[in-house]
């Protein structure tokens, strides 16, 4: 399945479930948030500027190697499990992505930083293609860090690394960027971020005690994200789903939470109350269920 803005969601399925789900969201978000001059200095970064037609070719090469090395991720398709039903799905689950590596590239390249990015589309076509090389290598070393020998992940993660290190690039903090509910999306964000034990515990029980009413939520999902997309929101929405990637983990939930429907949870309020000025009621009440049985808690 491939990945999109527009189902963002879906992405943040997959990055909280891997081992560097957190780092992945983090350079989706510099290269949505980056303005002209921090792409320029991205360019900059690119460890190919300044080479020899043969050292270029040797780079292709070695990145060529890596993303067959990164196609190696466990798909949901191939992973195993054994037991009851539900048993077997959040194995599944936990075990594979719905994506892979060849999406997310494609997701960063034509999407993120794509025609409708106005910054990028102000550069240089040869600067524009270093930023995005740049970016891109970070993204997919990320996201396949787990199958990865670690001196060609960092190889690839290592231009976007200096260039944060270095105050170069920043990942967007939690702004005014996220439509017309910032504040409560930044409000609700926060409150992930900073939950304890007890905390994670109400979330799962809000989750569990919400399984037998069956409410459609897959539709009211898809009512939200068609919202964003009419309305000229789809890049909003996928920046607070990738916030909402980087809270659920700094918040101390794990992979289990994600394939066992926390991270549903939380991405469906997430979504229904970015798009809640343009949503019905009955899906806003689908997308806000979680929420309310925290509080009634």
């Amino acid at each position: 399945m491939p990945y999109s803005l527009v189902s963002a969601a879906t992405l943040g399925f997959d990055l909280v479930r891997l081992p560097a789900g957190h780092a992945v969201a983090g350079v989706l978000l510099t290269g949505l948030g980056a303005d002209e001059s921090a792409l320029a200095r991205l360019a900059e970064s690119n460890p190919g500027r300044g080479l020899t037609r043969e050292e270029r070719g040797v780079r292709a090469v070695r990145g060529r190697r890596a993303r067959e090395m990164a196609a190696s991720v466990p798909h949901v398709r191939n992973a195993a499990a054994a037991g009851d039903r539900a048993a077997v799905l959040v194995t599944q689950l936990e075990q594979g992505t719905i994506g892979d590596a060849p999406t997310l590239e494609r997701l960063l390249r034509d999407d993120v930083l794509g025609p409708e990015h106005p910054a990028a589309a102000a550069l240089r076509a040869e600067d524009r293609h270093e930023a995005v090389d740049v970016l891109a290598d970070a993204a997919l070393g990320y996201w396949a860090a787990g199958v990865l020998p670690p001196l060609v992940r960092r190889e690839l993660t290592g231009p976007y690394d200096r260039a944060v290190e270095r105050g170069l690039v920043a990942v967007p903090a939690v702004g005014a960027d996220l439509g017309p509910a910032s504040d409560e999306l930044a409000e609700l964000l926060a409150g992930i971020r900073d939950l304890d034990g007890a905390g994670r515990a109400a979330w799962r029980t809000a989750v569990d005690e919400g399984r037998p009413e069956h409410r459609p939520w897959a539709s009211a999902m898809h009512e939200a994200s068609w919202a964003a997309h009419v309305s000229g929101r789809t890049r909003t929405l996928a920046t607070a789903q990738l916030h909402a990637v980087q809270a659920f983990l700094d918040g101390g939930f794990d992979l289990h939470d994600g394939a066992a429907g926390v991270w549903n949870a939380v991405a469906g309020c997430v979504q229904g109350l970015a798009m809640s000025d343009l949503l019905d009621e009955g899906s806003q009440a689908v997308l806000q269920a979680p929420v309310r049985r925290l509080s009634a808690g």
